[in-house]
């Protein structure tokens, strides 16, 4: 730059007053090399740089030069610098007063000026207004690119959070179904283990039953158990299964495999049932079974009883029992069932609470709501329904 600068000046040196052209004379050298000379600091001291380069500009009328717009190139060459590197107000404040003072000194030095070397005069002071302008608009394109590049950035960064969080929310949903499909078997098998062993010396009879019992809850728990992880293996456009989603309708098989376990559980239901979505329907099923493998590991000899109350816009589950649920059974610690079947409920925007009733004895209490083409349409005249299967 401080070379393309030096040539320009001498090639505006080589116009004279008497329009001939000629070789520079030695001033003109003097000057391109001290207004080039300053350049390298347009970065680091951009104002001090268009101070330095006006001034030489100025000195081309008093050492006897034709002031032209080569001659004051370092002047533009800064004033572009300047604007690249300063803000619009900024930029104009030294530009403007730079840009009269090139020619302010002009008419007083050059004999022969007249209005016609006018022209001249505006297009030397010109000259550094419009490098400032061409400074000004790659300020705004750099500005505008690495507005882009952080854009672009700041949507690799979320691409990246989103991906980590699909990864916890699968993995999380995925200790979920094992812990729902492994978990209730393994209890009911600990429940009928403990049964045969308590038979095995006062009724030998009826130990066989417990144990085959215990070899069909075992059987069935490596058989779901497969079945998850296999799914897990496939590819996402593979896993899916042959198999429906339980759901309420297979409860009372559910409440089948309790009650042969030694649970007293009954189930009750009040209003007009309807179709539940499949998230839904899956979550209501997994609440009953994850309440009662509760009340079996942890009340051990109680009773439960399950009800569901169907209104217009919810379904509401209760399971309780009579066993004091505050009391855990030895070798039972506490588990994450609360925990994933609260994550169930609240992904279908349920609503879940449980604790221990002042009578006595542990209360799950979910209400999930029905979607509009659910929502039965039974007079309220009628009132709710009652039946109770065992």
């Amino acid at each position: 730059m401080v070379a393309v600068a030096f040539v320009l000046c001498l090639l505006g040196g080589l116009l004279h007053a008497d329009d001939t052209l000629a070789a520079p004379p030695v001033q003109t050298y003097l000057l391109a090399a001290v207004g080039s000379a300053v350049l390298p600091a347009r970065r680091r001291a951009p104002v001090a740089t268009v101070v330095a380069t006006t001034l030489c500009g100025m000195l081309a009328a008093p050492l006897g030069l034709l002031v032209t717009p080569l001659l004051v190139a370092p002047a533009a060459i800064s004033a572009y610098s300047l604007a690249v590197r300063t803000g619009g107000r900024a930029a104009a404040a030294v530009l403007l007063p730079s840009a009269a003072l090139l020619v302010a000194v002009t008419p007083f030095f050059e004999a022969d000026f007249s209005w016609e070397d006018t022209g001249r005069l505006l297009t030397v002071a010109a000259s550094p207004l419009v490098a400032a302008v061409f400074g000004r608009s790659a300020r705004h394109r750099r500005a505008y690119l690495a507005a882009v590049a952080e854009r672009a950035r700041r949507a690799e960064e979320s691409r990246e959070s989103e991906a980590r969080q699909r990864v916890v929310e699968e993995r999380l949903r995925i200790a979920r179904e094992l812990h729902d499909l492994v978990a209730h078997q393994i209890t009911l098998a600990n429940a009928q283990a403990v049964v045969a062993a308590h038979l095995l010396d006062t009724r030998p009879e009826q130990t066989r039953t417990s144990l085959d019992e215990l070899v069909r809850t075992t059987r069935q728990a490596l058989d779901e158990l497969r079945g998850a992880v296999g799914l897990l293996r496939q590819p996402d456009d593979a896993a899916t299964s042959t198999e429906p989603a339980p759901g309420l309708s297979q409860v009372p098989a559910l409440l089948e495999t309790f009650r042969r376990s030694g649970l007293d559980v009954t189930i009750s239901e009040s209003g007009t049932a309807s179709p539940l979505p499949p998230a839904t329907d899956l979550t209501a099923y997994r609440v009953i079974q994850e309440a009662l493998t509760n009340v079996t590991r942890h009340a051990g000899g109680s009773s439960a009883r399950v009800h569901l109350t169907w209104v217009r816009d919810q379904v509401a589950i209760t399971v309780t029992d009579t066993g004091d649920a505050s009391r855990p059974r030895s070798g039972s610690p506490p588990g994450y069932g609360l925990v994933g079947m609260r994550e169930r409920v609240t992904a279908v925007s349920g609503t879940l609470s449980a604790g221990h009733r002042p009578e006595g004895g542990f209360l799950v209490s979910v209400h999930l709501p029905l979607p509009p083409t659910a929502v039965p349409t039974a007079a309220a005249s009628d009132g709710p329904t009652d039946s109770e299967n065992r």
